[in-house]
């Protein structure tokens, strides 16, 4: 087998190849990437992989980026410490999603899904396997809200849910303040909103206040472990929880 292991940590990629070695073949033929300049590089020419593995958050940026401009036939085995990803990877050829750190039983359970799948590949086509993976997948994503009605004295008013930069909990109704700096009341707790928003986009960083990711201008340290967040077109700065913090960054990636 020709594999490629795209990961930009020493460590964790000595751990991968060992765990290749020891569960696959010690005579297979292991290729090596850490950046994604070195992706696009190898993958943009002839190549003739039968699996990756791959990071997804690399120094240089996201991989994600030489997948949408290249062809993949191979299936992918992605191992990452992000799990904002999981709906991209299976759209994109995985197979498997190895969050970090993961142990050798669970890369044995990502090793015997690619056996299952393609041990007859001379038989199958891999992309009929591909496409069926990436069906399943768009028919199981969540329906998110898209918009809001809201009543006004003049009339109800659409308000897309792409506009809302921030939300903010007033009791038992929230406002949402959008990008033109309006704000209007919407007649949701804060438990019930955080179920209609999607999670890619949509944050709650304290007890009162989701923000959405577009709309992040910067964010630095503050008292307590706290984040201070600037906001584009939000005069006022907001605040994460102490314990909201880690999680926040985790999040963005």
């Amino acid at each position: 087998m020709n594999i490629l292991i795209i990961e930009d940590e020493q460590i964790a990629g000595e751990k991968l190849k060992g765990y290749i070695q020891k569960y696959i073949n010690q005579d297979v033929s292991i290729s090596w990437v850490r950046s994604v300049s070195e992706v696009y590089e190898l993958l943009s020419n002839p190549h003739s992989f039968d699996m990756i593995f791959s990071d997804i958050e690399l120094l240089d940026g996201n991989v994600f980026s030489v997948y949408e401009k290249v062809q993949i036939t191979c299936p992918i085995i992605f191992c990452t410490a992000y799990d904002q990803f999981v709906m991209k990877a299976f759209e994109t050829n995985g197979i498997a999603y190895l969050l970090k750190p993961y142990n050798e039983e669970q890369f044995l359970d990502a090793w015997k899904k690619y056996q299952i799948l393609f041990d007859k590949r001379d038989s199958i086509d891999p992309k009929i396997i591909f496409d069926k993976l990436k069906l399943i997948v768009n028919n199981s994503k969540a329906e998110y809200k898209t918009r809001f009605t809201i009543k006004k004295s003049n009339g109800v008013y659409l308000l897309s849910v792409d506009d809302i930069v921030y939300f903010q909990s007033q009791g038992d109704f929230l406002l949402a303040y959008d990008v033109d700096r309006n704000k209007h009341a919407i007649n949701q707790s804060v438990l019930n909103i955080t179920k209609l928003l999607d999670p890619t986009k949509f944050f709650q960083i304290n007890r009162s206040e989701i923000i959405n990711v577009e709309y992040i201008q910067k964010f630095e340290t503050h008292f307590k472990n706290k984040l201070c967040i600037s906001m584009i077109g939000i005069e006022n700065s907001l605040y994460t929880s102490s314990s909201r913090s880690p999680e926040f960054r985790t999040w963005l990636g």
